[in-house]
């Protein structure tokens, strides 16, 4: 059970690991609050996810740097989940914990080490346009109104909230975002910026102006949930459950690359998702919402000096404090400082590595990061990645279909390819162009099969097809079935066919389809060369 031991907390990067998780609860509790509301089950339902799940996957996780907590896509099908058990809400947070559930499985059965393959410039569009997420839609608390439920609506109502500003909020914001800019380093290195930020402007909005505040925060500790299981309803709840899963699991292995990309490291994808799951089990069991690893938070940790697991231990630790008894004091927080705050860190997240290499990058790298970036923006983020993943795996697929290709050659005479040595040279000569030779070599998948057939079938005259396979290591169910294809075509015109160099996985492949039937065995060849003397025999018996 080595994936269940707790991540080994060390103090070797304390001050940074503090910084980290104080400046990650100050991002983490607005965004708690509302996504507690969002989903319907109130604000102390998302202020306790953000405890349990960022406490649990940061000691149980393998994304050292990574803060978790309720995040949109999780609240949004999360919300989704107690809408279908309405009537049964004890139902609901039994499949959150049965989603956790499901996670701690995906860790056992290595899954998440497939997350790996993503793209760069997937993961760059997604980074920019969590970046622009986040711009866009504290903005209109920047003017003083209520944050909007989409970016769509944040940009509908911006321009009638430009013409009609609180002066007063938009000073607020206006120092805090001046602070986390522009604040020394040597100061920065004592006190984060955000908290920082956030202390002068609490107290300029105490003495000076009227902003609005964070209003009433709740207090008081969860109450536990016991599992009821409809088994009327099991095979709903175990589809919303591996859904709730899926999407968590992406949405957390996604921010994890995004740690990796900022600090260089490398994640344990399995270990994140056991610790991942957890962390959802106990917030199903507490009454919470779910949640992932959160994109947002975890740059604001790493900006502000956070490495180790004790970053998210100590973000859950400050957010606990809060729920238990300090929410009296966090109902005077502006929420125009806090949105400064986070604009901020939407321009850190924004890739400009990538947008400062953009008019070098190939047109394929550019394209794709700007559909992850528009489809994260404008649809959601699940979307995006799906797209972008296709859309990469498909150009990938272009790209090797193209050097397969090129690796398929027809020969009918020995000086039109350097494939043969001396005594193969003169074999293929004696067969006086009466024999052509089907070349193929390097892997060959299925998206060279069609065009194997195709370039096939424009080859010249022949009396006798020599299928040579001894420099392809592997073959795909697509181009075993082109091969087939090849074989009966010219078989049914009354052709010879010998079939020279099988690899072992290529036999077993053709063997277990059914194809090797139609090559007997005396007309299976290790070697060119012996394939040629028989092709001589043959040819001349036949003259």
């Amino acid at each position: 059970m080595a994936r269940l031991r707790p991540n080994k907390i060390g103090l070797e990067n304390f001050k940074g690991d503090l910084h980290g998780g104080l400046s990650a609860a100050v991002v983490a509790l607005p965004l708690a609050l509302a996504f507690g509301v969002a989903s319907g089950l109130g604000p102390n339902a998302g202020l306790y996810g953000a405890i349990f799940v960022g406490f649990f996957a940061s000691l149980f996780g393998g994304t050292p740097s990574q803060i978790s907590g309720p995040t949109a896509p999780m609240t949004i099908i999360a919300a989704s989940v107690f809408t279908q058990f309405g009537d049964e809400p004890m139902v609901g947070f039994t499949v959150l914990m049965m989603a956790g559930g499901f996670q701690i499985l995906f860790g056992y059965m290595k899954i998440g080490r497939y997350i790996n393959l993503m793209p760069y410039p997937v993961i760059s569009g997604f980074m920019t346009g969590i970046g622009c997420i986040l711009i866009v839609m504290q903005l209109d608390p920047l003017l003083g109104y209520d944050s909007q439920q989409t970016v769509i609506n944040a940009i509908t109502v911006l321009p009638e909230y430009a013409h009609h500003p609180n002066i007063d909020a938009l000073i607020i914001g206006s120092i805090a975002i001046a602070i986390v800019l522009w604040t020394p380093r040597r100061i920065a290195r004592i006190v984060p910026p955000p908290l920082l930020a956030l202390v002068a402007c609490s107290l300029l909005a105490l003495w000076y102006v009227d902003a609005p505040g964070l209003g009433e925060v709740p207090s008081g500790l969860p109450q536990f949930v016991s599992p009821v299981i409809s088994f009327a309803r099991l095979n709903d709840m175990l589809v919303s459950a591996a859904v709730l899963a899926a999407l968590g699991s992406i949405d957390s292995l996604l921010t994890s690359l995004v740690a990796d990309n900022v600090t260089r490291t490398f994640h344990r994808s399995d270990k994140e998702l056991v610790g991942q799951g957890i962390g959802n089990l106990v917030a199903g069991l507490t009454g919470s919402l779910p949640g992932a690893g959160a994109s947002i938070r975890t740059i604001t940790n790493i900006k502000a000096g956070g490495r180790t697991p004790l970053a998210g231990m100590l973000h859950a630790a400050v957010l606990f404090v809060v729920a238990i008894g300090l929410g009296p004091l966090v109902a005077t927080i502006p929420v125009a400082a806090l949105a400064g705050i986070m604009i901020k860190v939407g321009l850190d997240v924004i890739d400009w590595r990538f947008i400062s290499r953009i008019h070098r990058a190939p047109r394929v790298d550019l394209v794709l990061m700007v559909v992850v970036l528009g489809l994260t923006v404008f649809v959601d983020i699940i979307t995006a990645v799906a797209v972008g993943v296709v859309l990469a795996s498909l150009t990938f697929v272009k790209d090797m279909a193209e050097i397969q290709v090129e690796n398929i050659k027809t020969i009918s005479h020995p000086d039109e390819e350097q494939l043969f040595d001396d005594e193969g040279a003169a074999l293929f000569e004696q067969c006086q162009r009466r024999a052509m030779v089907l070349h193929l070599s390097g892997l060959i998948s299925f998206g060279a099969a069609s065009e194997l057939t195709r370039k096939f079938a424009t080859v010249g005259s022949y009396d006798l097809l020599m299928i040579d396979l001894q420099d392809v290591p592997r073959v795909d169910g697509s181009a075993a079935l082109a091969l087939e294809e090849i074989i009966e075509i010219a078989t049914d015109n009354g052709k010879q066919v010998f079939i020279v160099g099988l690899t072992l996985h290529v036999a077993r492949l053709l063997k277990k389809m059914g194809i090797l039937n139609l090559i007997k065995d005396t007309s299976r060849f290790q070697t060119r060369n012996d394939a040629l003397r028989a092709a001589v025999i043959l040819l001349q018996r036949n003259s």
